[in-house]
């Protein structure tokens, strides 16, 4: 970064798995970033319903990233990880060979109505008491989610270490946030036993740099298993992770 650019700016907050997806990959290549806390769904001045913010982003959804320098804005974690990786050659996660591409972008599109149903099925339920999801959309997430990861324990994990080749890509990091917030040391609220390589997989991903900064908002909230979490249980582990990555961002500024 020059002396006269700005660090890029992403809205949202940890607990979020798409912005724990881009924070991560930020915090790999060692990229400064400023993180602006963005409370989802609400519509105060720090919302993701406030006008200011439907400004930059029309959809509401979080992250949203933002170049000061040039004032472009891009909504979706998937795309402004192929726009990071694309804008500053990272061809390590996501490969200049068109298939190899394609293959970390097959993923990418599945991901969605597939693997991502975990956080319906499983987590918002205990973190969103206020969303009301019926047990029965409930039930069909999780039954979805556990057919997607049958699918990349016989499929894509079983071809190769990662999901798209020998290293981890931008396909490991979007679906890591997803199932790895799930395991032991987490929430612990899905059982890995009958999936061998999605577990390696889980473990070699956790020696990714930048995980445990990336993760902090989980290792922090814990176990939620048996009793959903307070409130104030998911501000303070939020507050927690705010504070690691505005840490670790400043060690890399020195």
């Amino acid at each position: 970064m020059s002396a006269s650019s700005q660090p890029v700016l992403l809205y949202g907050i940890p607990f979020s798995q798409p912005v724990r997806a881009v924070m991560w990959l930020l915090l790999h290549k060692r990229v400064p970033f400023t993180l602006v806390p963005i409370n989802p769904g609400s519509k105060s001045d720090h919302g993701s319903r406030s006008p200011a913010y439907l400004e930059k982003n029309p959809g509401g959804t979080i992250p949203t990233l933002e170049e000061p320098d040039t004032g472009f804005v891009l909504g979706e974690a998937h795309a402004i990880l192929c726009y990071l990786a694309n804008k500053h050659g990272w061809h390590d996660v996501y490969p200049a060979d068109p298939r190899q591409r394609a293959r970390v972008d097959w993923y990418l599109h599945y991901h969605h109505r597939n693997v991502r149903e975990a956080s319906i099925g499983l987590i918002a339920p205990k973190i969103r008491k206020d969303l009301n999801i019926p047990e029965a959309v409930q039930q069909t997430a999780q039954a979805i989610f556990t057919r997607a990861l049958r699918t990349l324990e016989s499929g894509w994990l079983a071809q190769s270490r990662f999901l798209a080749g020998a290293q981890p890509m931008l396909a490991d990091f979007a679906a890591y946030v997803e199932i790895g917030q799930l395991q032991p040391g987490f929430t612990n609220v899905f059982d890995f036993t009958p999936f061998p390589n999605v577990r390696r997989w889980l473990d070699d991903m956790k020696q990714v740099d930048g995980h445990d900064d990336a993760h902090v908002v989980l290792s922090a909230l814990g176990d939620i298993s048996v009793e959903p979490p307070a409130m104030e249980a998911i501000k303070n582990a939020n507050v927690r992770a705010l504070g690691v990555v505005k840490q670790r961002v400043a060690e890399m500024a020195t």
